[in-house]
């Protein structure tokens, strides 16, 4: 797996240096012309590629073909060289037949049997083999059935923080977990541990892939709350009111920015569009201008609150209630106003989607 892993960075990057050269040129290259030219004229000089499966360098120019093509469209960065260590994945196929996947042992196409460390079942056309972290996985896309759950609540709003994760407008908080602030301690030891190896011995190379473990563990505790709270969500709720938050713009404030970045808020919003499609609920996204906190949910009255600042007193009506409990309250009541992920508008146009 590591050498079909090398062998689509090396094809990567010879793609790329050759559609550079080529745009330079003035012409127009495309994924379908670097495959008749490698198969044709590079690759018989290299006899090694005749051990590799040829679907490797297939995946990897349609994969270059699409990071210029988010490139053009505005969505991405200009497509860069593939560095060993950072990119070891590769994409293969079974030439259009569908791969079985089932149980613990599977038989892949030219790769052989693997074993994974759980049952899978899934009939897939390709399969994708990355390494991250010393450890290789496996992924794969495959149909999948949505189906509808009993919902309890109708409608709630969810407010996300920093002091708390989540504040549901019934009423529930889900805690902060913080992995990256818990596990900072660890992380600088290893970091020194590196940084007194000599770079690119065997030793500095097993601190490398320690100080990634450490960090993956850091990206697996983040998601292993999100996915659960967005399938909680997801499943007992009819609508789910969230706020557009600016998050690139959150990070530019450099006091808040490691805070807000160990909540993962943006992949919050990504796991709760799709989940709600696979439930059968209705995500709506609040504008970010709509001023949820300083709104009082009980008279409608408006009044500054700073961060540090946890209790909503109104000076109106008198109410005294959480800050974050206030917000996911006024989100909730805002469903009328609002247009939803899916573009359905409401009856107010002065709160809308931005998606």
């Amino acid at each position: 797996m590591a050498q079909h892993a090398g062998y689509s960075r090396w094809c990567y990057n010879w793609g790329l240096s050759l559609w550079n050269a080529a745009y330079t040129d003035g012409y127009k290259p495309n994924p379908r012309k670097l495959r008749e030219v490698f198969t044709n004229h590079t690759k018989p000089l290299y006899p090694w590629m005749k051990n590799l499966s040829s679907k490797v360098y297939q995946y990897a120019f349609i994969n270059l073909g699409e990071a210029f093509k988010r490139f053009f469209q505005g969505l991405g960065k200009r497509p860069r060289l593939k560095k060993k260590g950072k990119h070891d994945s590769f994409t293969i196929d079974n030439c259009g037949k569908p791969i079985e996947l089932n149980g613990w042992s599977h038989k892949l196409p030219f790769i052989g049997i693997v074993k994974t460390y759980e049952p899978i079942e899934a009939t897939t056309k390709k399969i994708t083999i990355s390494r991250q972290a010393g450890d290789w996985y496996l992924s794969c896309s495959y149909e999948f059935t949505p189906t509808s759950t009993p919902k309890t609540t109708e409608v709630v709003g969810v407010d996300l923080g920093i002091k708390t994760l989540a504040t549901l407008s019934t009423g529930e908080v889900f805690e902060s977990i913080k992995p990256y602030k818990k596990a900072q301690n660890r992380l600088a030891k290893l970091q020194r541990q590196l940084s007194r190896k000599v770079k690119h011995s065997r030793n500095w190379y097993k601190a490398v892939v320690k100080l990634a473990k450490q960090h993956r563990r850091v990206a697996n505790i983040r998601k292993d709350a999100l996915h659960k709270l967005t399938t909680y969500v997801a499943k007992n709720h009819g609508t789910v009111v969230i706020e557009d938050l600016n998050v690139s713009g959150m990070l530019a404030n450099h006091k808040l920015a490691k805070s807000i970045a160990d909540q993962g808020f943006y992949e919050f919003r990504r796991q709760l569009e799709y989940k709600c499609q696979w439930y059968d609920s209705e995500l709506v996204v609040v504008d970010r201008f709509f001023p949820s906190s300083k709104t009082c949910s009980n008279c409608d009255h408006v009044q500054d609150m700073p961060l540090n600042i946890r209790t909503y007193d109104c000076s109106e009506c008198g109410i005294s209630i959480d800050r974050d409990l206030n917000a996911s309250i006024n989100l909730r009541n805002a469903v009328g106003l609002t247009v939803d992920a899916c573009g359905r508008s409401g009856s107010d146009s002065s709160v809308g989607s931005r998606k």
